[in-house]
This record gives C-alpha cells, structure tokens and sequence, in this order.
C-alpha cells in the first residue's frame, strides 16, 4: 500500500513539474492561461448559470491541455530529429491545427456564453 501511495505522489510531483515547466517556458501556454483566467473571471463577475460556469472550466481545461500536447508532440518531434524531414513538419502541423480548432472553438463557446450577458449588463 505505501508502495502504491509513493508511486501516485511521484507521479503528481512529476505531473505538476510538467505543469510548472509549460508555464515558465511556453509563451504561448501564458497567453491561453491569461485567457482562461480572464473568462473565469468574466463568467464570475457577469454572474453566468452553474452550467455555463462548467462548460467555460471544460473549455478552460481542454484549451490548456490542448496546448500541452502540442508542446509534448513538438518537443518529442524535435527529440526524433533536428533534420527538417515532411513528417516531422505534418506531426508539428497537425498538432498546431489541433490547438487552433480548440482556440477558435474557446472562442465561439466563449461569444455564445458572454456576448447575452455583456448585452444585457451594458447595453
């Protein structure tokens, strides 16, 4: 049991130093984290429903985690070769195309969510 209780808390340890990692060196992982924190706040201070509330946090939480695996297939293609080689570029492709649907998706979930609420509180 205490064999298993250690293997789980390495496990977070190394979990939230990959966490830790992505936000001192990506700039881009900063940017989504700054936006994520500024639609939870927005949610917050606009007052949207318990329901809403959960799909900006699974939205949130898709969006950071979308731009963690593009980092860790970017990383792992340059770890694979330096050489500019056609798979590497469609593997970094493809992964930066998954987090721009991701993006673009964030922001129509955000626009249907908020832009209602903004209407009614300012205009």
């Amino acid at each position: 049991m205490m064999r298993a209780l250690r293997q789980h808390h390495i496990s977070f340890k190394n979990a939230f130093a990959g966490i830790w990692w992505a936000i001192k060196t990506q700039p881009n992982f900063r940017v989504h984290l700054v936006f994520s924190l500024i639609a939870v706040i927005l949610g917050i201070y606009l007052g949207v429903s318990p329901v809403e509330m959960t799909i900006i946090f699974f939205t949130v939480m898709l969006g950071l985690a979308a731009e963690m695996i593009n980092t860790a297939l970017e990383s792992m293609t340059d770890l694979i070769t330096r050489e500019w080689k056609q798979e590497a570029k469609v593997a970094k492709d493809v992964s930066a195309g998954m987090m721009l649907l991701v993006a673009i998706g964030a922001v129509c979930i955000a626009g249907y969510i908020f832009i209602p609420y903004i209407s009614l509180r300012f205009f």
